[in-house]
């Protein structure tokens, strides 16, 4: 070997820029090149599925002048709270790579055991709805033990609940198979013929300034303490961007619904619930850890996280979300009967997630996955209904969705190890 082969430095590394300077330093022009770099390195986000529907409504517009109504989005906000809440909590647990089947099972038996005390013992509605919300995050929580203290599967475990618990619905529910609910507690907000504030034109316009203002402040607050503490912050630019166009989206949603009855309250809840799970998972230790542990466990665990409480928290997180999702399905109905177990809510719930962008490979995703999800799901079911095809097409192209959702999924993913960021 020549001395000037040994004497040749190797090549340098390029460092990795912090995309809050890149932006602060190349201005709007930064915003391009972060996006290429994110597009090469398969960092989609919610790209894919903004594009999807705009596919959907497109093309279900052109084929039915009536889907693009404000009736349409009525529908789509009220009816996906149901599969909307299974998805958030099937977030969770997908976030650690893991799933959860018995969660259309726990949905039904939960709003039977809601029936049961609020109207066949007569318990005060809102201690009957806490009791229910805690027989969800119990159950979960046994399911997550057996599953991180034995060793047992979660799908082994999950799917023995999706059988078990269906069978304990039917066995509370009775001969009937049905109970009516009444129009009191927190099932009078889950009914279809609830909205926010009477549905007057101010409500849907309050929220939206609501969102809105909160993302000003959150930001201007985050930009201070990052600059207090001299690390890469958003550039007020991008703060002002972010909130425009969120302002433009809150605004304009709000007006739609407006023009037909206002926003539902179940709605609002889901909402609410949104916004609070994401500020858990992103803002504070607890969520850190559940993106670390689904990540790598082993990392996680040299790291002195408690991986087994993790596992158990976020079954545990999961149950109380199908407890709720429970009582909003059988709040479309005003009835908890057979159909609040119905398998299907349990694909879609599944479905509403992955195709939001979470990964079914644990480590990647966001609450507002089910959001993204459910608007998809909803805008095609409601298509086909319009357009009059029958219940084994509405299958196939959901299938067909769900498909093309993972194998985007795992296309991005191939792509960020071959750019070193899996």
């Amino acid at each position: 070997m020549s001395k000037h082969s040994i004497d040749t430095p190797a090549p340098a590394v390029a460092p990795a820029i912090d995309p809050r300077l890149l932006v602060r330093e190349e201005g709007f022009k930064g915003y391009a090149t972060e996006f290429k770099r994110k597009v090469r390195g398969g960092e989609l986000g919610s790209l894919p599925v903004v594009i999807g529907l705009i596919i959907i409504w497109l093309a279900f517009s052109l084929n039915d002048s009536t889907y693009l109504k404000a009736s349409t989005a009525t529908y789509v906000a009220y009816y996906g709270v149901g599969i909307g809440l299974l998805s958030v909590g099937l977030v969770f647990v997908l976030l650690l790579g893991e799933i959860d089947l018995s969660v259309g099972s726990l949905s039904g038996l939960s709003a039977a055991v809601f029936a049961v005390l609020a109207v066949n013992h007569g318990i005060n509605p809102w201690v009957a709805v806490l009791v229910t919300l805690l027989t969800g995050a119990v159950i979960g929580a046994l399911q997550g033990t057996v599953f991180a203290k034995l060793g047992v599967p979660a799908f082994v475990v999950t799917l023995a609940g999706f059988l078990g618990w269906q069978g304990v619905m039917l066995w509370l529910l009775g001969t009937t198979g049905t109970i009516n609910l009444p129009d009191t507690g927190l099932n009078h907000y889950l009914q279809g013929s609830s909205f926010f504030l009477n549905g007057d034109i101010a409500g849907a316009y309050i929220l939206a300034a609501l969102g809105v203002a909160s993302m000003l402040i959150g930001n201007i607050i985050e930009q201070g303490r990052r600059r207090k503490a001299g690390v890469p912050f958003r550039p007020t630019s991008e703060i002002g961007l972010r909130v425009g166009l969120l302002a433009v989206g809150a605004f304009g949603i709000a007006y739609i619904l407006n023009q037909d009855r206002g926003i539902p309250d179940a709605t609002v809840l889901f909402l609410a619930l949104l916004i609070i799970t994401d500020f858990v998972l992103r803002r504070t230790s607890y969520g850190r850890k559940v993106f670390a542990v689904g990540g790598n466990i082993e990392a996680s665990r040299r790291a002195g996280i408690n991986v087994a409480a993790i596992r158990i928290s976020v079954f545990a997180i999961s149950g109380a979300f199908a407890a709720l999702a429970g009582m909003a399905i059988a709040g479309t109905t005003n009835a908890a009967g057979q159909g609040g177990a119905d398998p299907n809510n349990l694909m879609m719930a599944i479905a509403a997630a992955v195709i939001g962008g979470t990964s079914l490979f644990g480590g990647r995703g966001r609450v507002w996955s089910a959001l993204l999800g459910v608007l998809v799901i909803e805008s095609i079911q409601y298509g086909l209904n319009l357009l009059g095809l029958t219940q084994d097409a509405n299958y196939m192209i959901m299938g067909a969705v769900l498909l093309a959702a993972v194998i985007v999924d795992s296309l991005a993913r191939r792509t960020q190890k071959s750019a070193g960021r899996a």
